[in-house]
């Protein structure tokens, strides 16, 4: 089971879908998290390696930061 930010995301579920459970992540900001972090949208997430994960938490890492920047 994927554990990113503090969430368990479902599994079975597409990862774009499940990162939309991420309080401040919809649809929109999954397609670029997951575009920047080079992972297939339309993979499940149980299919995901260790490695993908880190990537994807990266990705939310470093948007969160570029916010915080801008405050």
């Amino acid at each position: 089971m994927a554990r990113i930010a503090g969430i368990d995301l479902p599994r079975k579920k597409n990862v774009e879908i499940a990162l939309t459970y991420i309080h401040g992540i919809g649809r929109s900001s999954a397609r670029k998290i997951l575009q920047q972090a080079q992972v297939d949208f339309t993979r499940k997430t149980d299919q995901l390696t260790e490695a993908e994960v880190a990537k994807i938490r990266e990705a939310i890492l470093e948007g969160r930061l570029r916010i915080d920047e801008r405050l």
